[in-house]
């Protein structure tokens, strides 16, 4: 039997198996690249260099898998709505134009992690089907299952495709043309937009690479996701156990979701602190990718990443006034000012761990 969910559940259960999937899948390539480029020539470091980027291509299916997984699918339904998932995304691609040497036939290519957007697309039609057809194919099933709601949802996926890769394409391309026009007020805008996203139900990892950010764009998103770490651990230290403190400092920012909702007065020493910390992000030129955009500082691949962008990288002295020193005083300071000055609020009230 299948769960009935209204619209709004929906919603959230992809969303919910979205965000997981990704982190799952991007973490491995996005924490160790920047490390592995250290040991170019390496045949070690090459042979794991290959595997993540492997490992980081099954994104799309992971995200399929974990979306059904919030219906609470059998293993069969499960594996359905992640192959429909993975070929829907577009990851994988037929290639006429390389052709194998051995079999002299064109390829399959794969790259990227695909259209996430197209992806949860995909896979939300392949949970309707499930959903709508239910047991009615009976002992067929097995049979049938792959085939109706599997590959007819894949196969619809590739069709949509491209209208959809050109809206999340134009989209992407708009902020980035935008930051390229408005440096500084766009930095602001786009760190005070992430800062905000971390820590509600949407994920900054997804948003990222749906809109494929790029460039200072993606160094503002991401400096945005690194702002709130900073500014919960500095209100947190004092507030919460030690345990939760770390927690946040490692990356779970998303457990303060319900202080958010009960005292949105939070946003105050975040936005002032995104706002500060934006600036530099702007004249530095502070750059990522539509991969880092989403990270901030867990694994630390906002800074890892801003140091390995080619012409536009920025030197090691200059990512630790960026991305520690410059928002570390800027939440300090927000701190005291908002605090201990104006009390406009308590830090152990609005910033104590409610779970």
């Amino acid at each position: 039997m299948y769960e009935k969910v209204s619209p709004k559940e929906f919603f959230n259960k992809v969303l919910a198996g979205t965000a997981t999937g990704i982190i799952v899948g991007l973490i491995p390539n996005a924490v160790l690249a920047a490390i592995l480029n250290l040991f170019t020539g390496s045949p070690v470091a090459a042979f794991i260099t290959q595997g993540v980027v492997i490992f980081q291509v099954a994104t799309p299916l992971l995200i399929g898998a974990l979306i059904a997984l919030q219906f609470k699918f059998n293993p069969l339904d499960m594996a359905i709505v992640a192959g429909a998932a993975y070929v829907g995304s577009g990851v994988t691609k037929f290639n006429p134009a390389v052709i194998n040497p051995v079999t002299d036939l064109p390829v399959y290519v794969s790259a990227g992690t695909g259209d996430l957007i197209n992806t949860m697309i995909t896979a939300s039609l392949a949970i309707l089907l499930t959903l709508f057809i239910g047991e009615k194919f009976g002992s067929v099933k097995i049979v049938l299952s792959p085939i109706i709601i599997g590959a007819g949802s894949g196969l619809i996926g590739l069709l949509i495709l491209p209208y959809i890769s050109k809206i999340t394409g134009a989209i992407g391309n708009l902020i980035n043309s935008f930051t390229n026009l408005q440096p500084i007020l766009m930095s602001a805008l786009i760190t005070c937009f992430f800062a905000i996203l971390i820590i509600s139900p949407i994920s900054t990892v997804a948003i990222g690479l749906a809109i494929q950010l790029n460039g200072v764009s993606a160094g503002a998103a991401a400096m945005g996701v690194a702002v709130t770490a900073i500014v919960l651990v500095v209100h947190s230290w004092k507030t919460n156990k030690s345990g939760i403190t770390i927690a946040i400092a490692a990356g779970a920012m998303k457990m303060m979701m319900p202080n958010l909702f009960k005292h949105p007065i939070i946003l105050l020493p975040i936005l002032t602190t995104s706002i500060i910390s934006s600036i530099p992000v702007a004249l530095f030129q502070v750059s990522g990718t539509p991969q880092s955009a989403g990270f901030g500082l867990v694994g630390l691949v906002g800074p890892l990443k801003s140091m390995d962008m080619g012409e536009a990288s920025i030197s090691i002295v200059t990512a630790l006034i960026v991305w520690f020193l410059i928002p570390i005083v800027a939440a300090l300071i927000s701190r005291f000012v908002f605090q201990n000055v104006l009390h406009i609020y308590d830090e152990k009230k609005a910033f104590a761990y409610l779970g």
